[in-house]
């Protein structure tokens, strides 16, 4: 019988069949000890990358007149940024739409104490805008709030010393984490006096006028030039005078003149702003 010596006999091929599952099972757990290295390291450079950039980041206030663009100002730079936007105003608004549905006297101090006790307020991002919307008590009261209505009687509502007090606490636990841009009125003066960096926004009351008419045109075409023009030097007075937290310029803010400046071009000089802001906390 003649032997084919290059065909393989059964032992061949079970010590071939051997020796590979032998490579293979020692390759893979080689591989397998190797990849959880790695990602353990990947996850440990992760965390220590994320908590440098935390410890980085800083809180941005912006101050100012109505109609100024604050709320456009902060919500682009919070983008840009990848910072949190918190609307100040947008909470004033949502207690004052909650007063008047629930004929509150906000001349009683009483009434004024038992109804914040039922109001909660809470930001959620809404993916389809891309921006944060205000709810209260469960409902999005983004849109109405912006009603004319509610406009005429917010600056008063927002003077109640009751209503700064309870709206000012959630502001600074919003902040604790920093990583926030937050618009208001006394914001760099009362909620965040050691914010990193402060704007105080301004502009030609024409121009403010105006901005605002188109603004709420939209969304009302019976209202006039004159009831918007009323209404901001009303605002203005209320805001600038009021006995608690009162509109000021903060002492280290910087001024941000927009009546010539496009929204493209403020939100450059902002942004050049806070990174230089956060440059100088990281380089300490």
């Amino acid at each position: 019988m003649e032997i084919d010596i290059f065909r393989p006999v059964f032992p061949l091929r079970f010590g071939v069949i051997l020796c590979v599952s032998v490579f293979t099972s020692v390759s893979l757990r080689y591989f397998s000890a190797l990849f959880l290295r790695v990602s353990a390291l990947f996850l440990r450079v992760s965390v220590l990358s994320l908590q440098y950039m935390k410890s980085n980041k800083i809180i941005i206030t912006i101050d100012g007149w109505s109609s100024c663009g604050k709320s456009t100002l902060a919500r682009q730079l919070a983008k840009k940024l990848d910072y949190t936007y918190i609307d100040s105003g947008a909470m004033y608004r949502a207690i004052t739409l909650y007063f008047l549905r629930n004929h509150v006297d906000w001349e009683s101090s009483r009434e004024v104490k038992q109804a914040l006790k039922n109001i909660e307020l809470e930001f959620i991002f809404n993916p389809i805008s891309a921006n944060s919307e205000i709810y209260l008590n469960g409902e999005n009261v983004e849109f109405v709030i912006r009603d004319m209505v509610v406009a005429e009687k917010v600056s008063e509502v927002a003077a109640i010393k009751e209503v700064r007090e309870f709206a000012v606490d959630q502001q600074r636990i919003m902040g604790r984490g920093k990583g926030i841009v937050m618009d208001g009125r006394d914001i760099g003066t009362t909620v965040f006096p050691h914010a990193e960096l402060k704007i105080f926004m301004t502009a030609d009351n024409a121009v403010r006028v105006e901005r605002r008419f188109k603004e709420l045109f939209e969304k009302n075409p019976n209202v006039s030039l004159e009831e918007v023009k009323n209404n901001l030097e009303m605002r203005d007075y209320i805001d600038s005078n009021r006995e608690v937290s009162p509109l000021r310029q903060a002492r280290s803010a910087i001024v941000l003149d927009n009546t010539n400046l496009t929204p493209e071009e403020q939100l450059k000089l902002a942004l050049k702003w806070a990174r230089d802001r956060i440059a100088e906390k990281a380089a300490k």
